[in-house]
């Protein structure tokens, strides 16, 4: 797993910046009380009250994912970060992608920060995938409020409705810039809300492409977890074949988007790039927070996070 964000350039966020910040861990507390009110969460000598800590809650809630995939293949995830608390900088080269088969990329790196991938990282990413094996799993986040307009921004964040998402909040640069370099040709769109089986927390089903699902990527999977604002990953050439849209996720109809008014029901989930040319490993695009317990768990995540364990 590799964070292409860098620590401190989140975490020094200023507070009175209103967008493209995450959020602090006080105003998560406030804004999602009384859950973080446990001492562990509230106390400021066991937890940074600040963005760091709210950062802090994303490797607590991926450990999960890392104990399934070291009970089913036997190996330890370790998760590595671009620029990490003591400044020390990890680029993708050997040190991460020496003995990796499947690798993460979380692209939680928001746009003001100016993280791009270098051309020594495309070029160490496109070496891993010459290899037969090899899989790169790779998550932009959302891109909410892209506009200029602000009437279009605040119909934006009244459709997700997560009063700890600003008006304008852009994650992606890294790892856009190394589909870029790769030449996958998928774009993170939009902050949108799914719909919910009713009377429940649990996202609608996804719409399964199991025709083109030849690898079994989903087989037994029906659903993700719920978050709130979640990217659509638009497909930016004609070639069906070799950009596959595997999934898509019912979008909550009830509260107006751009996107919906657009005619559009659903937004893609998951998108496939099977092997082609040179290129012997798979490529799947989906977001990081189907690995988070921060959003929930279920059996039916827990398959797809067996199925990319075993996949390859």
């Amino acid at each position: 797993m590799y964070v292409c964000w860098t620590y401190p350039g989140e975490a020094n966020r200023p507070p009175a910046e209103l967008d493209n910040r995450f959020s602090s861990m006080t105003e998560v507390r406030r804004v999602l009380w009384p859950a973080y009110e446990e001492p562990q969460w509230s106390d400021p000598s066991r937890f940074q009250q600040g963005i760091a800590g709210s950062l802090e809650l994303f490797f607590w809630a991926w450990g999960s994912f890392q104990q399934l995939v070291e009970e089913v293949s036997g190996y330890v995830v370790p998760v590595f970060q671009r620029i990490d608390q003591a400044r020390f900088s990890l680029p993708l080269d050997e040190r991460v992608l020496g003995d990796a088969d499947t690798l993460l990329i979380f692209g939680l790196d928001h746009n003001v920060t100016g993280r791009q991938a270098s051309a020594a990282d495309v070029e160490s990413v496109r070496d891993l995938l010459r290899r037969e094996g090899t899989c790169l799993l790779i998550g932009p986040h959302h891109d909410v409020g892209a506009s200029a307009d602000m009437k279009e921004r605040a119909v934006e964040h009244a459709h997700h409705g997560d009063e700890l998402v600003p008006h304008q909040q852009r994650f992606g640069g890294f790892t856009r810039s190394l589909m870029t370099g790769l030449g996958i040709p998928v774009e993170n769109r939009w902050g949108l809300r799914p719909a919910v089986v009713p009377g429940t927390a649990q996202s609608a089903p996804l719409t399964v492409a199991a025709d083109l699902d030849t690898f079994g990527w989903l087989r037994g999977v029906r659903r993700f977890n719920f978050h709130l604002h979640l990217p659509h990953y638009s497909v930016t050439t004609d070639d069906t074949r070799g950009a596959r849209v595997l999934a898509k996720q019912p979008i909550d109809l009830a509260r107006p988007h751009p996107f919906t008014s657009a005619g559009n029901t659903e937004f893609n989930a998951l998108v496939w790039v099977p092997p082609s040319g040179d290129r012997a490993g798979h490529v799947l695009v989906a977001d990081s927070t189907i690995f988070s317990t921060l959003f929930g768990v279920d059996e039916s995540l827990q398959r797809f996070w067996r199925n990319l364990a075993t996949a390859t």
